[in-house]
Parts: C-alpha cells; structure tokens; sequence
C-alpha cells in the first residue's frame, strides 16, 4: 500500500514536469499568447495538486498554492487583488498566536529551571553572534549592490507614486525606548515582539525568586497555555496553503509582472547576494558548530515557504519555533533567541537595507565615496534593530535612513512596485537565519538534544 501510494505520488509529478516542460517549449517557440500554453500549465497545475493529495505534507502543500497563487493572480488579476482577505485572516489568527506562547515559552523555560546566570550568558552569546552576522550581512549588500551597479541608468517615474509609506525619524533614544513595554496590553496589541519578550523575561526572573508553594501555580498555568498555544498553532496551520497561496496571488495581480523588467537588475542583485549569504555564511556557521543539516533542513522548509509566501516573519514565527524544538532545541532557548532575534538579528533585512540604500544614491546620480558609504551602513547597523518582523517594515527603515543621510527619498518610492517580491526573499532569510540561531546558542550551551520535545510539537513536524 505505501510502495503505491509512493508509486502514485512518482508518476503524478513526473507528469507535472514533463506538461511543464512542454509547456515552457511552446511558450518559446510559439510566443506567451498562445491558448496551447494556458491549457498545458493548468495541466501540469492539475497534475501537482493530485501529487499533493498523494503525498499529503503541509509543505508540499504550501508549496504548491504558491504555484496556483502565482498562476491564478496572472491569469485573473481582477480575482486575485480581492484575495487579500484571506491573506489577512491567516496573519491576524498568526498574530494571536505570538504574544501568549512567547510568554508561555518563555516563563517555562527560565522559571522552570531558575538558572538566571545560564538566562544572562545565553543573552550575552546571542547579542554577540547576532551582531557578528547582521554586520556580515550589511557589508555583503554593499558590496553586491557596488558590484552590479543595479541603480545606475535607472529612470524615475515621472508621475509621483500613488502609495505612500510612513517616515518615521529614529533616533538611539527611540529605538532604546522600543524595546521597553510601558504597557503589555499595548505590546500584544501592536505585535512588539521584542517588548513581550523583556516582559516575559523579567516575569519569568521574578517568578523564579519566589517560594516553590506559591511558584508551581503560575508554572502549571504556563506550561498549559504553551501546550495550547502549540495545538492552536497546529490548527492554524492548516489554512497555510491557502494563505501563501492567496498572498502570491495577490502579489501577482496586484503588480503584474511587466514591472519586474526596468527593476530586474536590482531584483537579481538582491537574490545573489542573499544565496550568497546563505551558503557563504549561514552554511559554514552550522557547519562549524555541527549543525544536523538533513534533519536541520527538513525542519526549516516549511517556516521558511510560509514567510517566503506571506513576506512576513510573524507569519512563520509559530511554527520555527515549533521546528527548533522538535529537532532538539531546548523550549527555554528557542523562546529566548527566535523572538529576540526578530528584532537583532534580521539577516535579509539587514542585507537588503544595504543594497537598497546604495541603489537610491545609484538612482539620483550621487557618487558616495568609501566613507560616506560606511557611514550609512552604520547607521543601518543601528536603525535596523527593533524593526519587527512585519512586511514593509524594511522600507520605512530605508525612508528613514535616507531622510537622516541626506539621500532624496523619491528613489525609495521606485522600490514600492516591487518591494513585495524584494520581502518575500529578505524574509525568508530572516526566519532561515533565526531557526540557525537557536540551533547554533543550544550547540554552544551543550544543551541541543538534552529535551525530549513535547507531543504537540511532534505532532506539528510528523503530520
């Protein structure tokens, strides 16, 4: 029965392939417009999704709803631009999600144990590895975007763009300030995941300094709303696919593909750079620390296709921190360092802020010299921290940065058309690079496969 099923699942992406494949022959030979090649991609679509019935995965799954997406939202852009309700549905049940297990998480794992001094050495590890590798990541946009000159010849649009975003002024004391609830109720509201993580922090030392008698309570009531809050992640899951696919979907529709042309340059400069930063820096970093790549891998896929698709971290948040610790990641450190790293150690963002801010200055027709480009990219290495794992976010940063370096902002308003798909790659690399995070501080605690993973965060990795 399983050597069928297996059998079945073969033969139906075989014949998705070869559809595709000749599909992507007429469309050379025959040109885009001929109806023969709109019924051979359906087709080999069709042939996918009986290969998802079959192999039954909720990554396969994913996966697949970002090919229909893509193919719905350039076959019907109309359809596609008002399936953004979904999009929203599945973010908003994501973000309810975030605030309670990061507190239930995180008082569990500090609480539970009462070891603060372990609690302040894993703070000290992670802010230093963080910084190391954002740093890498900010120099390595630099010299991409040098490389390439993708901004050089670049028009500007001559009507101003229809959408506006938001300059914000950011300052040290501001960012500082960001990282401090002055109220909770307002921290989950607002989705400021590094304030709910301060809070649980100082809740959790707070909890452990008190007797045992009147400790076990509140312990028993975290650990049960963890163990919930993982069940109601499990079943939110299940509308993944179709929020991914709705996503790209829309994304589709709503920017067509005809933009991609005069912004291809930069789109290739970004995607580059950030393979490179994945397999000339992340992947020696686990390889360093023995990092279990298959298994590792096989973890990471589906947070990361859920933040590719959504081009938002939060979306993915749940579920990474679900797959670290099915791998072997103890509860006490994923709850520290994924949350934490959202705000410190953004390695797509950081990446991306960098090649972004050059382009601008490419676009205007300004030479910065050596200095004046590190003098950016200092600035970058402060205004990226405490941005939140949330899609545009990186674009306000760049207003920002732009406004306090002296750069023209009408530039930045060129990326909008495309920011869409320039988050989706620098997101997916953020969770990619907080999953090795988490995995990287268990190592060098001597603690990764020291717990045994709950039955709801096995259930989660095994459906």
């Amino acid at each position: 029965m399983v050597q069928s099923s297996k059998q079945r699942e073969n033969i139906a992406l075989l014949t998705a392939a070869i559809v595709a494949l000749a599909a992507l022959l007429c469309w050379r030979f025959a040109g885009p417009a001929t109806i023969l090649v709109d019924v051979l991609r359906w087709i080999a679509l069709a042939a996918l999704v009986a290969y998802g019935c079959f192999r039954r995965t909720l990554t396969a799954w994913i996966f697949i709803a970002m090919l229909l997406g893509a193919a719905i939202g350039h076959d019907f852009p109309n359809a596609a631009t008002n399936l953004r309700v979904l999009v929203l549905i599945f973010l908003r049940l994501i973000k309810t999600i975030i605030a309670p297990l990061i507190f239930g998480t995180l008082v569990v794992g500090i609480a539970g144990h009462s070891n603060l001094r372990q609690v302040g050495r894993l703070g000290l590890r992670s802010i230093v590895y963080f910084e190391i590798v954002t740093t890498i990541a900010i120099f390595l946009g630099l010299a991409a975007i040098n490389i390439s000159k993708a901004g050089v010849g670049v028009q500007l649009p001559a009507t101003p763009a229809t959408e506006t975003v938001p300059v914000t002024k950011l300052n040290a004391q501001d960012t500082i300030l960001h990282i401090f609830p002055e109220n909770i109720a307002k921290s989950v509201a607002d989705g400021a995941v590094l304030e709910v993580v301060v809070f649980s922090l100082i809740f959790a030392v707070a909890l452990a300094m008190i007797g045992e008698q009147k400790r076990r309570p509140m312990l028993a009531f975290c650990e049960s709303l963890s163990e919930t809050m993982f069940k109601f992640t499990n079943l939110v899951m299940y509308m993944a696919p179709l929020g991914v696919g709705a996503a790209v979907a829309y994304t589709v529709g709503h920017t067509g593909l005809g933009i991609l042309a005069s912004l291809l340059k930069l789109l290739l400069t970004l995607y580059v750079a950030l393979a490179v930063f994945v397999l000339g820096v992340l992947l020696p970093i686990a390889l360093i620390f023995r990092v279990p790549l298959r298994r590792f891998l096989k973890a990471v896929a589906e947070p990361v296709t859920i933040a590719f698709g959504t081009a938002s971290s939060e979306a993915a948040l749940p579920r990474a921190m679900e797959a670290m610790e099915a791998i072997g990641v103890p509860r006490q450190i994923v709850a520290f360092v994924i949350p934490t790293g959202y705000s410190f150690n953004l390695d797509g963002s950081s990446l991306y802020l960098s090649v972004a801010a050059i382009f601008v200055a490419q676009v205007s027709g300004i030479h910065l010299s050596l200095g004046q480009q590190l003098l950016i990219m200092l600035t970058l290495m402060v205004t990226s921290k405490g941005v939140a794992g949330v899609s545009r976010a990186a674009l306000v940063i760049l207003l920002a940065t732009a406004s306090s370096t002296g750069l023209p902002t009408e530039p930045v308003f060129l990326l909008l058309g495309v920011d869409q798909l320039l988050d989706m790659g620098r997101t997916a690399v953020n969770v990619l690079g907080n999953c090795l995070a988490s995995v990287v501080m268990a190592k060098w605690e001597g603690e990764f496969g020291a717990e045994t993973p709950s039955a709801a965060v096995k259930e989660a990795v095994l459906h």
